[in-house]
Protein backbone atom coordinates (compact mmCIF):
# COMPACT_ATOMS: atom_id res chain seq x y z
CA UNK A 1 0.00 0.00 0.00
CA UNK A 2 2.75 2.42 1.03
CA UNK A 3 4.87 1.49 -1.99
CA UNK A 4 1.95 2.11 -4.35
CA UNK A 5 1.29 5.52 -2.76
CA UNK A 6 4.97 6.41 -3.04
CA UNK A 7 5.03 5.38 -6.70
CA UNK A 8 1.91 7.44 -7.39
CA UNK A 9 3.34 10.60 -5.87
CA UNK A 10 6.66 10.06 -7.60
CA UNK A 11 4.95 9.86 -10.98
CA UNK A 12 2.74 12.82 -10.09
CA UNK A 13 5.75 15.04 -9.32
CA UNK A 14 7.49 13.92 -12.51
CA UNK A 15 4.45 14.94 -14.55
CA UNK A 16 4.23 18.29 -12.74
CA UNK A 17 7.92 18.92 -13.36
CA UNK A 18 7.60 18.03 -17.04
CA UNK A 19 4.41 19.86 -17.95
CA UNK A 20 4.07 22.66 -15.38
CA UNK A 21 7.33 23.59 -13.66
CA UNK A 22 9.42 23.38 -16.83
CA UNK A 23 6.91 25.62 -18.62
CA UNK A 24 6.88 28.13 -15.78
CA UNK A 25 10.68 28.30 -15.85
CA UNK A 26 10.56 29.43 -19.48
CA UNK A 27 8.08 32.26 -18.85
CA UNK A 28 9.58 35.72 -19.41
CA UNK A 29 8.42 39.12 -18.19
CA UNK A 30 7.40 39.90 -21.76
CA UNK A 31 5.12 36.84 -21.72
CA UNK A 32 3.39 38.08 -18.56
CA UNK A 33 2.88 41.52 -20.12
CA UNK A 34 1.58 39.84 -23.27
CA UNK A 35 -1.00 37.86 -21.28
CA UNK A 36 -2.10 40.92 -19.31
CA UNK A 37 -2.53 43.01 -22.48
CA UNK A 38 -4.51 40.23 -24.15
CA UNK A 39 -6.72 39.92 -21.08
CA UNK A 40 -7.33 43.67 -21.10
CA UNK A 41 -8.26 43.64 -24.80
CA UNK A 42 -10.64 40.70 -24.38
CA UNK A 43 -12.24 42.35 -21.35
CA UNK A 44 -12.69 45.62 -23.26
CA UNK A 45 -14.21 43.79 -26.24
CA UNK A 46 -16.61 41.99 -23.88
CA UNK A 47 -17.67 45.26 -22.24
CA UNK A 48 -18.16 46.92 -25.62
CA UNK A 49 -20.31 44.21 -27.23
CA UNK A 50 -22.33 43.49 -24.07
CA UNK A 51 -25.92 44.58 -24.63
CA UNK A 52 -25.34 45.27 -28.34
CA UNK A 53 -26.41 43.33 -31.40
CA UNK A 54 -22.73 42.42 -31.79
CA UNK A 55 -23.10 40.22 -28.69
CA UNK A 56 -25.55 37.95 -30.52
CA UNK A 57 -23.16 37.88 -33.45
CA UNK A 58 -20.27 36.84 -31.18
CA UNK A 59 -22.33 33.97 -29.76
CA UNK A 60 -23.17 32.81 -33.30
CA UNK A 61 -19.51 32.94 -34.36
CA UNK A 62 -18.52 30.97 -31.25
CA UNK A 63 -21.01 28.22 -32.08
CA UNK A 64 -19.76 28.08 -35.67
CA UNK A 65 -16.17 27.84 -34.40
CA UNK A 66 -17.15 24.91 -32.15
CA UNK A 67 -18.75 23.13 -35.11
CA UNK A 68 -15.61 23.79 -37.15
CA UNK A 69 -13.42 22.24 -34.44
CA UNK A 70 -15.66 19.17 -34.31
CA UNK A 71 -15.57 18.83 -38.08
CA UNK A 72 -11.74 18.88 -37.99
CA UNK A 73 -11.56 16.35 -35.13
CA UNK A 74 -13.98 13.90 -36.78
CA UNK A 75 -12.77 14.69 -40.34
CA UNK A 76 -16.15 15.92 -41.64
CA UNK A 77 -14.78 17.17 -44.93
CA UNK A 78 -17.89 18.87 -46.33
CA UNK A 79 -18.68 20.91 -43.21
CA UNK A 80 -14.98 21.70 -42.68
CA UNK A 81 -14.62 22.98 -46.25
CA UNK A 82 -17.70 25.22 -45.99
CA UNK A 83 -16.83 26.68 -42.58
CA UNK A 84 -13.19 27.31 -43.43
CA UNK A 85 -14.25 29.30 -46.49
CA UNK A 86 -16.89 31.09 -44.43
CA UNK A 87 -14.25 32.42 -42.03
CA UNK A 88 -12.03 33.56 -44.89
CA UNK A 89 -14.72 35.47 -46.81
CA UNK A 90 -17.26 36.12 -44.03
CA UNK A 91 -14.83 38.10 -41.90
CA UNK A 92 -14.73 40.89 -44.49
CA UNK A 93 -18.51 40.79 -44.82
CA UNK A 94 -18.93 41.14 -41.05
CA UNK A 95 -16.68 44.21 -41.02
CA UNK A 96 -18.92 45.82 -43.65
CA UNK A 97 -22.18 44.88 -41.92
CA UNK A 98 -21.10 45.99 -38.45
CA UNK A 99 -18.97 48.96 -39.47
CA UNK A 100 -21.04 51.34 -37.30
CA UNK A 101 -20.37 49.28 -34.15
CA UNK A 102 -16.68 48.97 -35.01
CA UNK A 103 -16.46 52.71 -35.63
CA UNK A 104 -18.05 53.41 -32.26
CA UNK A 105 -15.57 51.10 -30.55
CA UNK A 106 -12.55 52.71 -32.21
CA UNK A 107 -13.86 56.18 -31.38
CA UNK A 108 -14.24 55.12 -27.75
CA UNK A 109 -10.63 53.90 -27.64
CA UNK A 110 -9.32 57.06 -29.29
CA UNK A 111 -11.35 59.35 -27.07
CA UNK A 112 -10.47 57.70 -23.75
CA UNK A 113 -8.61 60.37 -21.77
CA UNK A 114 -5.45 59.65 -19.81
CA UNK A 115 -6.30 60.24 -16.16
CA UNK A 116 -4.10 60.78 -13.20
CA UNK A 117 -2.09 63.78 -14.39
CA UNK A 118 -4.57 66.59 -13.97
CA UNK A 119 -4.99 68.85 -10.99
CA UNK A 120 -7.14 71.93 -10.49
CA UNK A 121 -6.89 75.15 -8.54
CA UNK A 122 -9.19 76.05 -5.66
CA UNK A 123 -10.97 78.64 -7.81
CA UNK A 124 -11.55 76.20 -10.66
CA UNK A 125 -12.73 73.66 -8.15
CA UNK A 126 -15.33 76.07 -6.77
CA UNK A 127 -16.45 76.92 -10.32
CA UNK A 128 -17.03 73.23 -11.04
CA UNK A 129 -19.06 72.79 -7.85
CA UNK A 130 -21.09 75.89 -8.71
CA UNK A 131 -21.77 74.51 -12.21
CA UNK A 132 -22.89 71.16 -10.78
CA UNK A 133 -25.22 72.96 -8.36
CA UNK A 134 -26.81 75.02 -11.16
CA UNK A 135 -27.24 72.00 -13.41
CA UNK A 136 -28.81 70.04 -10.56
CA UNK A 137 -31.17 72.93 -9.83
CA UNK A 138 -32.10 73.06 -13.52
CA UNK A 139 -32.75 69.33 -13.70
CA UNK A 140 -34.93 69.50 -10.60
CA UNK A 141 -37.01 72.34 -12.04
CA UNK A 142 -37.45 70.57 -15.37
CA UNK A 143 -38.36 67.35 -13.57
CA UNK A 144 -41.13 69.05 -11.58
CA UNK A 145 -42.76 70.43 -14.75
CA UNK A 146 -42.02 67.23 -16.75
CA UNK A 147 -40.13 69.20 -19.38
CA UNK A 148 -37.94 66.99 -21.55
CA UNK A 149 -34.28 67.98 -21.62
CA UNK A 150 -30.88 66.77 -22.80
CA UNK A 151 -27.85 68.51 -21.29
CA UNK A 152 -24.30 67.52 -22.29
CA UNK A 153 -21.25 68.35 -20.20
CA UNK A 154 -18.24 68.31 -22.51
CA UNK A 155 -15.00 67.03 -21.01
CA UNK A 156 -11.73 66.02 -22.72
CA UNK A 157 -13.40 64.83 -25.94
CA UNK A 158 -14.45 67.82 -28.04
CA UNK A 159 -17.92 67.59 -29.55
CA UNK A 160 -17.50 69.97 -32.47
CA UNK A 161 -19.01 67.56 -35.01
CA UNK A 162 -22.37 67.74 -33.20
CA UNK A 163 -22.54 71.54 -33.40
CA UNK A 164 -23.23 71.73 -37.15
CA UNK A 165 -27.02 71.57 -36.80
CA UNK A 166 -27.11 73.45 -33.50
CA UNK A 167 -27.04 77.13 -32.62
CA UNK A 168 -24.01 78.68 -30.90
CA UNK A 169 -25.11 80.62 -27.81
CA UNK A 170 -22.01 80.94 -25.59
CA UNK A 171 -23.97 82.34 -22.64
CA UNK A 172 -23.53 82.21 -18.88
CA UNK A 173 -24.78 79.04 -17.25
CA UNK A 174 -28.06 80.04 -15.58
CA UNK A 175 -30.90 77.65 -14.63
CA UNK A 176 -33.53 80.07 -15.96
CA UNK A 177 -31.75 80.22 -19.32
CA UNK A 178 -31.70 76.43 -19.63
CA UNK A 179 -35.34 76.13 -18.63
CA UNK A 180 -36.28 78.66 -21.31
CA UNK A 181 -34.33 76.72 -23.94
CA UNK A 182 -36.18 73.49 -23.13
CA UNK A 183 -39.63 75.09 -22.86
CA UNK A 184 -41.80 72.97 -25.16
CA UNK A 185 -42.76 75.96 -27.33
CA UNK A 186 -39.15 77.14 -27.78
CA UNK A 187 -37.55 76.53 -31.19
CA UNK A 188 -34.50 74.69 -29.77
CA UNK A 189 -36.23 72.48 -27.19
CA UNK A 190 -35.97 69.25 -29.22
CA UNK A 191 -32.17 69.29 -29.43
CA UNK A 192 -29.43 68.95 -26.85
CA UNK A 193 -27.56 71.70 -25.01
CA UNK A 194 -23.76 71.44 -24.86
CA UNK A 195 -21.98 72.86 -21.81
CA UNK A 196 -18.38 73.81 -22.65
CA UNK A 197 -16.01 75.47 -20.20
CA UNK A 198 -18.90 75.84 -17.74
CA UNK A 199 -20.92 77.93 -20.22
CA UNK A 200 -23.99 77.20 -22.35
CA UNK A 201 -22.08 76.89 -25.60
CA UNK A 202 -24.70 75.54 -28.04
CA UNK A 203 -28.33 74.41 -28.18
CA UNK A 204 -30.49 72.45 -30.60
CA UNK A 205 -27.74 69.88 -31.24
CA UNK A 206 -28.55 66.39 -32.54
CA UNK A 207 -26.74 63.31 -31.28
CA UNK A 208 -26.13 59.74 -32.55
CA UNK A 209 -28.62 57.18 -31.26
CA UNK A 210 -27.35 54.15 -29.40
CA UNK A 211 -27.74 50.75 -31.05
CA UNK A 212 -27.64 48.98 -27.68
CA UNK A 213 -30.61 47.08 -26.28
CA UNK A 214 -32.32 49.43 -23.84
CA UNK A 215 -35.57 49.50 -21.94
CA UNK A 216 -38.57 49.82 -24.26
CA UNK A 217 -39.93 52.62 -22.07
CA UNK A 218 -36.95 54.86 -22.84
CA UNK A 219 -37.37 57.34 -25.66
CA UNK A 220 -35.15 59.06 -28.20
CA UNK A 221 -33.53 61.39 -25.66
CA UNK A 222 -32.26 58.47 -23.59
CA UNK A 223 -30.97 56.65 -26.69
CA UNK A 224 -29.20 59.82 -27.81
CA UNK A 225 -27.63 60.25 -24.37
CA UNK A 226 -26.38 56.66 -24.42
CA UNK A 227 -25.14 57.03 -28.00
CA UNK A 228 -22.99 60.04 -27.19
CA UNK A 229 -21.65 58.53 -23.95
CA UNK A 230 -20.57 55.43 -25.93
CA UNK A 231 -18.28 57.44 -28.23
CA UNK A 232 -17.06 60.17 -25.86
CA UNK A 233 -16.29 60.91 -22.22
CA UNK A 234 -19.15 63.41 -21.92
CA UNK A 235 -21.69 63.37 -19.11
CA UNK A 236 -25.28 63.61 -20.35
CA UNK A 237 -28.20 64.63 -18.14
CA UNK A 238 -31.62 63.50 -19.35
CA UNK A 239 -35.00 64.60 -18.03
CA UNK A 240 -37.93 62.49 -19.21
CA UNK A 241 -40.84 64.36 -20.74
CA UNK A 242 -43.29 61.60 -19.79
CA UNK A 243 -42.26 60.86 -16.19
CA UNK A 244 -39.93 63.69 -15.15
CA UNK A 245 -37.30 61.13 -14.09
CA UNK A 246 -33.73 62.49 -14.07
CA UNK A 247 -31.09 60.20 -15.61
CA UNK A 248 -27.35 60.42 -16.21
CA UNK A 249 -25.47 58.73 -19.06
CA UNK A 250 -21.74 58.11 -18.77
CA UNK A 251 -19.41 55.60 -20.40
CA UNK A 252 -22.23 53.86 -22.26
CA UNK A 253 -24.29 53.34 -19.09
CA UNK A 254 -27.53 55.02 -18.05
CA UNK A 255 -28.41 55.57 -14.38
CA UNK A 256 -31.87 56.79 -13.40
CA UNK A 257 -33.89 58.23 -10.53
CA UNK A 258 -31.62 61.08 -9.45
CA UNK A 259 -32.79 64.01 -7.37
CA UNK A 260 -31.10 67.37 -6.97
CA UNK A 261 -28.80 66.31 -4.14
CA UNK A 262 -27.72 62.95 -5.58
CA UNK A 263 -27.20 64.44 -9.05
CA UNK A 264 -25.00 67.21 -7.70
CA UNK A 265 -22.86 64.78 -5.73
CA UNK A 266 -22.48 62.46 -8.71
CA UNK A 267 -21.60 65.27 -11.14
CA UNK A 268 -19.05 66.71 -8.71
CA UNK A 269 -17.38 63.35 -8.17
CA UNK A 270 -17.22 62.81 -11.95
CA UNK A 271 -15.87 66.25 -12.83
CA UNK A 272 -13.43 66.88 -9.98
CA UNK A 273 -10.16 64.96 -10.47
CA UNK A 274 -9.48 62.47 -7.70
CA UNK A 275 -5.96 63.91 -7.42
CA UNK A 276 -7.37 67.19 -6.08
CA UNK A 277 -7.04 65.91 -2.55
CA UNK A 278 -6.39 69.38 -1.15
CA UNK A 279 -9.92 70.36 -2.14
CA UNK A 280 -11.56 67.08 -1.19
CA UNK A 281 -12.56 68.33 2.23
CA UNK A 282 -14.04 71.49 0.76
CA UNK A 283 -16.40 69.62 -1.52
CA UNK A 284 -18.13 67.91 1.37
CA UNK A 285 -18.62 71.22 3.15
CA UNK A 286 -20.04 72.90 0.07
CA UNK A 287 -22.41 70.00 -0.58
CA UNK A 288 -23.56 70.06 3.04
CA UNK A 289 -24.23 73.80 2.83
CA UNK A 290 -26.23 73.26 -0.36
CA UNK A 291 -28.25 70.49 1.32
CA UNK A 292 -28.91 72.69 4.39
CA UNK A 293 -30.13 75.53 2.19
CA UNK A 294 -32.39 73.15 0.28
CA UNK A 295 -33.80 71.63 3.46
CA UNK A 296 -34.33 75.03 5.04
CA UNK A 297 -36.52 76.27 2.20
Amino acid sequence: MGENAGTFWSEFFKICDKYIISVLKDIRIVDVIDILLLSFILFYVYRFIKGRRAARLAIGLLLIAMVLVLSIVFDMRAIKYILQNFYQVGFLALIIIFQSDLRAGLEKVGNTPIKGFKSISTREYRDIVSMCDRLSETAEGLSVTKTGALIIIERETKLGEYLTQGVIINADLEPLMLRNIFFNKAPLHDGAVIIRNRRIYAAGCFLPLSAADVNKDLGTRHRAALGLSEVSDALVIVVSEETGVISLASGGRLERNFDRSSLMQRLTLELVPSEASSAAKGIKGIIRKSDRKENGK
